[in-house]
């Protein structure tokens, strides 16, 4: 009876040690798999690339803001005052150079009193929708710079603050 039961403490502890194993294992796999599993953040994102400029590198320009289109009435407005100012475009007669110059009159939140001046002066010139609710008027374009520098001191006399002259290339 004693090898019997020396037999069956044997069984007992071996039978407790595969238990233990198994548990051992289990607990180990929980530990590696569960994390895998319930991993918060998702896997195959591109890294983010941050560049920094140097002191001696360029300095840094913002992007232009989108260019709105010019509104359809003003455009219309627009060739019939070249239509009537034939003597203008016969002053700044060739354009082989393809530069043209323009005067900046002024950005304005309510134009129509600039452009109905620039009309009464019969002097062409182009609005541009800027951001907000401004709209950049210029005087021009003309064919030569000494066309435009007559636009300006014109639009001095009109009681303008206008801007230097400035190419528009296209």
């Amino acid at each position: 009876m004693a090898a019997e039961k020396q037999q069956d403490v044997e069984t007992l502890k071996r039978r407790g040690r595969r238990r233990l194993v198994g548990a051992v294992a289990l607990v180990l796999a929980a530990v590696i798999v569960l994390p895998m599993v319930f991993d918060p953040e998702p896997r195959g994102t591109a890294p983010v690339s941050v560049r920094i400029p140097a002191e001696d590198e360029a300095p840094f320009a913002p992007k232009p803001p989108p260019k709105k289109a010019v509104e359809p009435a003003k455009k219309a407005e627009q060739p019939s005052n070249k239509a009537e100012e034939p003597v203008k475009k016969a002053e700044s007669a060739p354009v082989s150079s393809k530069e043209e110059f323009v005067v900046q009159v002024g950005a304005f939140s309510n134009p129509q009193a600039a452009i109905a001046k620039l009309k009464a002066a019969k002097m062409p010139y182009t609005t541009e929708a800027m951001q907000g609710n401004l709209t950049r008027v210029r005087a021009g374009p003309f064919a030569t710079r000494e066309a435009a520098d007559k636009a300006l001191e014109q639009l001095k006399g009109l009681g303008f603050q206008p801007g230097a002259v400035t190419t528009k290339t296209g």
